[in-house]
């Protein structure tokens, strides 16, 4: 059981709608999708937003149709109807395979009766809505109803349900591992006695707790019945249950990157262990502790560069620390430096850079944002990733 892990990946992480905006590609416009691998090697899939049809390109190309011995698998655990959680249904790759199997849990929605989570799939492929129907999808397809307070096992994981506040209904997931305890709250309003209730008991002790984080708390005065939360109602759960780690989720799409780095900022000023969700995020529970990567930066016209910098900033126990350092991979979006200190990954950088002119120009002053932290070339040195935020 030492070794044994469970890996957790963000494939989607936007909320409402979609979008490409180039304000918010360093945290992502796909909707939610996750990912976790068991310790049991089992697979289960949150939610089908957008996200769904990357996760499928990427195991399609893992498992190609002539190798029946790579059969897909996952059990697909779905929050609610809405159209944000499952509009990546009909783009999901592995679905169009014969030899694939997927056991999808939802409850029965009031508005649309039994076998609600299947009628909602059907509907999705029927005219004139979409060009193909459910014939082109020969994938085994099991659909299981399950409600609030349901508790049921997949493999050695067990996943309890609860009910949160969300117009037309929506679950919470508490999946609980080997190796630690993983919570899924999106979409949910705070403000209901008995739904708080119900978070509390499903995030209590999580070593993840992955909550709906849609509204800045001003903004969530204005859109009240919208069945969305804010960074510091998460803060708030998160204290009072004794989770570990926070990940604010379901990000507005009107949210800029530089936005949700506001958000991160203050919900790290309350409550350290915050994580903003950013697709292809990925974090492995172990026994002992939680390891988050961060994608890397996207590709650019990148460059070598010796430039001599000044950098300030926190290190992953809090205390600050400035260094003289030398840039040496620049691109027009970030940088890669050397410390000998570790920053925590999300958090700010200042990142001055003298000027490598003969002008009488100023040094530069850009504010960067740590995506990666890799081994130096010498000992005790990291190699920090950063994105320039402005």
């Amino acid at each position: 059981m030492a070794n044994e892990v469970a890996k957790l990946s963000f494939w989607g992480v936007r909320g409402s709608t979609p979008t490409v905006d180039r304000a918010t590609w360093r945290y992502g416009g796909n909707t939610p999708c996750l990912e976790l691998i068991t310790p049991d090697g089992r697979r289960l899939i949150l939610d089908c937003g957008t996200g769904l049809r990357i996760l499928g390109n990427r195991l399609a190309a893992a498992a190609p149709d002539k190798n029946p011995d790579k059969n897909i698998e996952a059990e697909i655990l779905v929050t609610h109807y809405h159209w944000d959680h499952i509009q990546g249904i009909p783009f999901f790759a592995p679905l169009y395979s014969a030899q694939n199997k997927f056991h999808f849990y939802s409850f029965r929605s009031e508005f649309i009766g039994r076998d609600s989570l299947k009628r909602v799939f059907e509907a999705q492929m029927a005219h004139p809505y979409f060009p193909v129907n459910l014939q082109a999808m020969p994938a085994r397809r099991d659909f299981t109803d399950v409600s609030g307070g349901d508790c049921f096992y997949i493999g050695k994981t067990r996943v309890t349900t609860g009910w949160l506040n969300h117009p037309q209904g929506c679950l919470g997931y508490r999946i609980e591992t080997p190796v630690g305890t993983i919570v899924y709250a999106t979409d949910n309003e705070p403000g209901n006695v008995e739904y708080e209730r119900n978070l509390r008991r499903l995030a209590e002790g999580a070593d993840i707790f992955i909550n709906d984080a849609q509204y800045t708390p001003e903004q969530l005065e204005l859109h009240r019945g919208w069945g969305h939360s804010s960074w510091r109602e998460g803060v708030r759960i998160a204290i009072a249950a004794g989770v570990r780690n926070l990940v604010l989720f379901h990000h507005d799409p009107d949210s800029s990157d530089k936005a949700i780095d506001g958000i991160l900022r203050d919900a790290r000023a309350e409550f350290e262990n915050t994580w903003a969700a950013a697709e292809g995020m990925v974090m492995t529970l172990g026994e002992e502790r939680t390891d988050v990567v961060i994608p890397a930066v996207r590709d650019g016209l990148r460059r070598e560069a010796h430039f001599r910098a000044r950098v300030t900033g926190l290190r992953q126990d809090g205390r600050p620390f400035d260094q003289e350092t030398v840039i040496r991979d620049l691109s027009l979006h970030g940088a890669l430096i050397y410390l000998d200190h570790s920053p925590k990954l999300q958090s700010e950088l200042q990142v001055t850079i003298e000027n490598p002119g003969n002008g009488d120009h100023a040094d530069r002053a850009l504010r960067g944002y740590v995506v990666r932290i890799e081994p130096g070339p010498e000992k005790d040195q990291v190699g920090v990733g950063i994105v320039f935020t402005e």
